[in-house]
């Protein structure tokens, strides 16, 4: 028993001191390193190809993975007024070939949203608003935050169970960091939730989009809250009406600058000949048709076409393979 009290101990110790509590630049609070930068990343990379896999692959058209990864790139570069550190990370970002609707980022950087939460936006500073929320995710650690608690509390059930006679059958620091990539797939709390859609409130500003995209997402959710069926972004990202609340104060204080001001776009027009109007006619059964005005709209096909001629009904042939 001395020799389990002691070992908890040790692991305890480790936890509280070889950490170390700095001020975080982008949000200002301190917080407990429980995972280095180089873990963070390493998390991401890791778990990247397996989040991937379990939703089904990317989009395959690389002109719409393009254009998530320049609005995603274009928030991440206003990151850096708060900390440079952050422009060094290795961004990615994924548009997944699902019609789950969802949207969630591994530490490190790496920024998932699925072609179902893609075909209900309507223009391009919504799309900002969803990558910058997970964007904001990463830059304030949180992921690193709900492991420090979860590290907390395995250990201290652990050496209470030694404490009272019993086993300890928390398991061992390696096998609680074992699933650390799912706790980004696991509801972040209230505050959480709240920071993270103020950060890409910042980021959406500093780009150039109008924050008011970020509330027009929320009513997207709040409208998908309705549905008890759903099992999606709603076990990921909760309180749409109270975020709507807080978005509000937002766009009516901070943000009232950028209301009714040009500077600020939404881009609709944009948002749709490079993104949606393709989308859907990439996945005509996908959702409600919103369908290109011209075959020019459309623009060109990678890859094997074939699927796309026959669901459009353009009856195409695919340059490169020649169906």
């Amino acid at each position: 028993m001395r020799m389990r009290i002691g070992v908890y101990a040790v692991a305890l110790a480790s936890l509280l001191g070889l950490g170390a509590c700095t001020t975080n630049p982008t949000t200002g609070r301190s917080q407990f390193n429980a995972l280095s930068v180089q873990e963070e990343v390493a998390i991401g990379t890791q778990g990247k190809p397996e989040m991937i896999r379990e939703y089904g692959g990317e989009v395959a058209r690389a002109d719409l993975r393009q254009y998530v990864a320049e609005v995603g790139m274009r928030l991440v570069e206003t990151t850096a007024a708060d900390d440079p550190a952050l422009l060094e990370l290795p961004w990615e970002f994924t548009l997944l070939n699902s019609d789950v609707v969802n949207a969630f980022a591994l530490p490190g950087g790496k920024v998932f949203m699925s072609r179902g939460l893609a075909q209900m936006m309507t223009n391009e500073a919504q799309l900002a608003g969803v990558l910058g929320h997970e964007i904001g995710h990463v830059t304030a650690r949180h992921v690193n935050d709900r492991y420090a608690r979860q590290m907390g509390a395995q250990l201290g059930v652990g050496l209470l169970g030694v404490l009272l006679g019993g086993t300890a059958g928390g398991g061992d620091l390696a096998n609680i960091a074992g699933n650390v990539a799912q706790i980004s797939l696991v509801s972040y709390d209230r505050s959480q939730e709240i920071e993270s859609d103020a950060l890409g409130m910042r980021y959406m500003a500093r780009a150039g989009y109008n924050p008011a995209g970020q509330k027009q997402v929320m009513q997207i959710l709040a409208g998908l809250a309705k549905d008890q069926q759903r099992n999606d972004i709603m076990s990921t990202h909760p309180h749409p009406e109270e975020r709507i609340e807080v978005i509000e104060r937002a766009l009516q204080t901070e943000y009232a600058s950028t209301q009714g001001n040009a500077e600020f776009i939404l881009g609709e027009d944009r948002f749709r000949q490079r993104f949606l109007s393709k989308l859907t006619l990439a996945y005509p059964d996908a959702g409600a048709s919103r369908l290109a005005r011209s075959r020019d709209e459309l623009g060109p096909i990678g890859a094997c076409s074939f699927v796309y001629g026959h669901a459009i009904g353009y009856g195409c042939t695919c340059k490169t393979c020649g169906h």
